[in-house]
């Protein structure tokens, strides 16, 4: 009875060895999604579809072959019998192409069926929480790593590592790393770049130098993980070492390492390597032409940056949103309004409107080009005002103000500032306040701006109140420009550009006394701040 029983059993999974074999080697044979549905039309007919091995490999093939997964999930749904292999080709499928939901799903529903996932199921379910930012379910899988014993898998924890990183949760990963017996390359790359994304940039080059220490050979992402930092940072002589490593290890004329490389050299402000290593790219993609594009605005070589873009068009390359914001950004630099909007016609021919970033730019190059009324016009179409646009939007009102002041643009950047927290219930942050500060105070309304800073919903910083300063110096009001400062020095007793401002004021009005007692002041600051670079130095 037993026998038969196990005979049952075995004939489910394995239909004749011959057929098993000849339907592998058809599918193994398939390069289109046409033809492995021919191909599985003979299954169906042949009666293989419930050979699993045979019903794996059309699932795999269906998630290889096909752009989604509802192909390779229609096949998973009509197998009468799956096995952990099967549930993980399926979970990764979903982890890759998408919809990364259903990956969690399906390992859900795979538990629920009553299997063990094991180490390949939870690199593809983590990834799917990294990729979704979800942080509950991440911390479940992770409590699932543990107790089933695949806390020591290295890949998993490198996952770990990535998915706490992108969730901001900066210790936890620290924590996964720490907890990682033997590392190798993918588990301190995944590290160098939790740190460098999150905007711990020092940290991102400690680790990376550590990682170097220990021995252990980096790989090209490894060196895009760390060249990030360096650019941020403008470290050139780090960023030409890692350079150079990079060709010692012959990965240079990677697309993705010379593309950071790109980035590094605009950054530091070498345009002319940058541009030789864009020209001497055999195949460039969309991230190579951003990235030169962004070289040239961010280094003020604004025609460049719009001549390139061009030739971007020319060769038919499409663009996204970073190509446009460096595009825009070129244009308000060169002060371009023309050009701006044929840039702006192209921004909604293609559907990037609701780029937050790009319509920041447009008010901004709208600004610099001397037409408020366009940048407002921007900014009332705009569908979602966050804090950014409207930070640019007073931002321009406050640095039109001061040249229209009878234009009605005081009373147009108040009533943006009152509408942010009365219409949108947005809370206005530091940058609002310092943006109607800088408005009321280049117009002249230097009381009105001291009371806004004392009316503000929250404590003003040191740059609230030198935005009254400046105000203040440009009207010539020494008396507030005493309060302000002394309210600044309270903040910042070290704050060495206020004291200039101040002794330029009390040259202006003839205040020699109170000129030489500052400048004493500042002399017996920098002696105390060279003694103690001195003294740090000897640490």
């Amino acid at each position: 009875m037993l026998s038969q029983s196990l005979l049952s059993i075995l004939k489910k999974f394995q239909p004749l060895p011959s057929t098993s074999f000849h339907f592998n080697h058809h599918l193994d044979s398939c390069s289109s999604l046409s033809q492995l549905k021919q191909v599985h039309a003979l299954i169906l007919t042949n009666g293989s579809h419930k050979s699993l091995p045979v019903s794996t490999k059309l699932v795999n093939k269906a998630v290889s072959l096909s752009p989604t997964m509802d192909y390779a999930r229609q096949v998973f749904d009509a197998m009468p019998h799956r096995d952990v292999f099967l549930w993980n080709t399926l979970i990764r499928g979903y982890s890759h192409l998408g919809p990364c939901k259903e990956a969690i799903l399906t390992y859900r529903n795979m538990h629920r069926s009553g299997l063990s996932p094991d180490n390949f199921t939870f690199t593809s379910v983590i990834r799917s929480c990294t990729v979704l930012s979800a942080l509950r379910e991440g911390k479940q899988a992770h409590c699932n790593v543990i107790k089933n014993g695949f806390d020591i898998d290295v890949y998993i924890q490198s996952s770990l590592v990535t998915m706490y990183a992108q969730n901001d949760e900066q210790s936890d990963s620290e924590q996964a790393f720490d907890d990682i017996v033997t590392r190798n390359v993918v588990t301190w790359t995944a590290m160098i770049a939790a740190n460098v994304q999150n905007g711990y940039l020092i940290k991102g080059l400690k680790t990376f130098i550590e990682m170097v220490n220990s021995g252990t050979k980096p790989n090209v992402i490894t060196l895009v993980s760390v060249l990030p930092s360096c650019a941020s940072l403008q470290f050139l002589n780090m960023g030409m070492l890692v350079h150079g490593l990079g060709v010692k290890l012959g990965v240079d004329s990677y697309i993705s390492l010379t593309n950071s490389l790109i980035a590094l050299y605009g950054k530091c402000g070498n345009i002319t390597i940058s541009r030789a290593l864009f020209d001497q790219m055999e195949t460039r993609t969309l991230v190579s032409w951003n990235a030169m594009i962004a070289t040239y605005e961010q280094n003020n070589h604004n025609e460049s940056a719009i001549k390139l873009f061009h030739k971007m068009q020319e060769k038919n390359i499409n663009f996204d949103g970073i190509t446009m914001v460096s595009v825009i950004s070129a244009c308000g630099g060169l002060g371009a309004l023309d050009t701006g909007k044929q840039v702006h016609k192209l921004v909604t021919k293609n559907g990037l409107n609701s780029n937050i970033a790009v319509t920041n730019a447009l008010i901004d190059m709208y600004s610099k080009c001397g037409s408020i009324d366009l940048a407002s016009n921007v900014f009332n179409t705009s569908d979602h005002r966050t804090v950014v646009l409207w930070t640019s939007i007073i931002s321009a009102y406050a640095s039109h103000g001061h040249a229209c002041r009878h234009s009605g643009l005081i009373e147009e950047g108040k009533k943006y500032f009152k509408s942010m927290s009365e219409d949108y219930f947005v809370i206005p942050g530091i940058e609002h306040c310092t943006s109607m500060v800088d408005l009321l105070g280049k117009n002249g309304k230097l009381l009105e701006a001291y009371e806004f800073i004392q009316n503000m919903p929250i404590d003003p910083d040191v740059d609230v109140w030198s935005a009254l300063l400046s105000a203040c110096r440009i009207h010539g009001n020494l008396e507030l420009a005493e309060i302000v400062a002394d309210r600044i020095y309270k903040i910042d007793p070290r704050s060495y550009a206020i004291y200039v401002m101040m002794i330029n004021m009390y040259a202006d009005a003839g205040r020699w006394e109170d000129v030489t007692r500052l400048r004493m002041f500042l002399d017996e600051m920098e002696v105390k701040r060279i003694c103690g670079h001195t003294f740090l130095a000897d640490l």
